[in-house]
Formats: C-alpha cells, structure tokens, sequence
C-alpha cells in the first residue's frame, strides 16, 4: 500500500488536531510531544502536524509518499537517478517518531519529497548529525534538501 504523506508546519497543534480529527472523521494513528500524524484511509493520505512556533501561519513542511518496504524504496531511488534527479539516502533514521529508510529530491519550487517506509517505532522526533531537532524532516542536516 502507498499512499500520500502531506506534513504541516502548525502553531496551534491542538487546534490542528482537533480540526483535522473533524475534517477527515478518525482521531490520529500518533501523537507525541509537538507532533502528531493521522493514517487516513479515505482519501489515503498520512497527515503529519509539527508544532511550529506560536503566532506562526500553517505552512508546508514537506511532501512524501509512504511506501510498504525498503526494496520499494530502493526502487524510487534507482528510477529518480536514472530520471536525473538528485537523490538524497537516509537509512535507518530516526525521523517523525518512527525508524524509516528513505529518499529525498526537491521539485522546480524547492518543496521536498521523501519517499520513504517506516521500520519500527522510535521514541524521539529525530535530530540531524548537528544535533538540532527537526531536521530528519528536512532531508539534510542543514535543512536544504539536496536538489
């Protein structure tokens, strides 16, 4: 099963919850300290909310495609190479609470895509090789995914 992961960057992660718990009819499949995700299986979507900094409008955090295994995985990254798009790895990383393979390429409009499985849960949001929270969502360590 595939399905399309949409992640917002949200001030109010509360609200967020609460509104998209009404919007899409489920409560969410998994909620940790500043963050929360829902498995919607009509449309199939993951919805991932990230708490941002208070008084800050909703944005984009990024893109993905959640996939069922690291072969599948393996498979995007071989298929966006031969396409001529760089690919950014990452494998067994601890990123949105959970272990996951994954791949990153970032669009014309600089918005980045994974393509990615999770592996097992992890206790923590992630950290990047720098030590700063948050960036597993970024695709780098220095939050740039790589083009």
């Amino acid at each position: 099963m595939s399905r399309v992961q949409l992640a917002l960057r949200v001030a109010d992660l509360e609200g967020s919850i609460a509104f998209y718990a009404k919007l899409f009819g489920t409560e969410p499949a998994k909620r940790r300290p500043g963050y929360a995700n829902f498995a919607i299986t009509e449309p199939p979507l993951k919805l991932v909310l990230i708490e941002g900094e208070p008084g800050e409008d909703t944005r984009l955090d990024h893109l993905g495609v959640e996939v069922a295994s690291t072969e599948q995985v393996t498979a995007v990254t071989t298929r966006l190479r031969d396409a001529g798009l760089a690919a950014f790895e990452e494998n067994d990383t601890s990123c949105c609470y959970a272990v996951q393979d994954k791949v990153w390429v970032t669009a014309p409009g600089k918005e980045p895509w994974e393509v990615y499985v999770v592996k097992a849960d992890a206790d923590t949001l992630g950290k990047s090789a720098a030590g700063a929270p948050e960036a597993c969502c970024t695709g780098t360590a220095t939050g740039e995914p790589s083009a």
